[in-house]
């Protein structure tokens, strides 16, 4: 069985919107409903489950209502960790896959979804979009977190950008956020999150360095660019509304 989490408590202050991220509108539909879209066409979970704050819930349940969803509250904003630790109570029981996917990226594919849940998974699967420099458009990726290699190729960690090395921010494998995790492997070590970064939030993707020092490879699964494309302000939202006619 697959669940699928959508961390949606944003309260998109750098949106200068009145509304929660998650309702800003690309050409005119919230946010949201297109990364619902993708979730029902993928089969893959029948009742997604929503984690939302305090100050955003009533108006989230209340826009989404012709939706079957369930939702998490996020009390405190303290980073994804922890918003993942707010649907813990939601896991339906007999879950093997938890999908971690975000309101902010509206354009992943179903084929995405899919892709990832055909993949065996111990610990983790991570999705991740390879750039060939930060110019341009691609300037929206420069301060994501990197995907930190071995030699043979198989990723070691996860590095966020605020925390990185001048050697680690020149890497072009950026990390869009989405994830799935093996339900038993994720709650073993969720509580490995720690808050010593730059941000001193709980980050998910402390996990995959978890991950690989407990002796787990990590599976990826590549995804475009313009699939992975985040909109955190009102630059990137312009882009996404032009970049909207090419997912529909």
């Amino acid at each position: 069985m697959n669940q699928i989490v959508i961390l949606a408590a944003g309260k998109g202050t750098r949106m200068n919107s009145d509304l929660p991220k998650t309702l800003v509108p690309v050409n005119g539909k919230p946010m949201i409903f297109y990364i619902l879209e993708t979730i029902f066409a993928s089969g893959l979970d029948k009742e997604p489950i929503v984690v939302v704050s305090p100050d955003n819930v009533e108006i989230i349940k209340s826009a989404l209502k012709d939706y079957p969803l369930r939702y998490a509250l996020q009390k405190e904003q303290l980073g994804s960790g922890h918003a993942l630790k707010s649907a813990k109570g939601l896991i339906k029981p007999g879950t093997k896959k938890i999908f971690v996917v975000y309101c902010d990226h509206p354009f992943l594919k179903p084929e995405s979804l899919l892709a990832a849940a055909a993949v065996p998974v111990e610990s983790i699967i991570v999705m991740t979009t390879k750039l060939p420099d930060f110019s341009g458009w691609h300037q929206n990726f420069k301060h994501w977190g990197r995907f930190v290699r071995d030699a043979a190729g198989n990723i070691l960690k996860i590095v966020e950008f605020k925390d990185a090395s001048p050697e680690q921010r020149a890497i072009t494998e950026v990390n869009p956020g989405f994830m799935v995790f093996s339900n038993d492997w994720l709650w073993e070590n969720i509580e490995k999150i720690s808050d010593n970064n730059a941000q001193k939030e709980y980050y998910l993707t402390t996990l995959p360095g978890v991950a690989t020092a407990g002796g787990y490879q990590i599976s990826s699964i590549p995804i475009e660019p313009l699939e992975a494309l985040g909109v955190n302000s009102q630059e990137e939202l312009a882009l996404a509304e032009e970049a909207a006619s090419k997912f529909v």
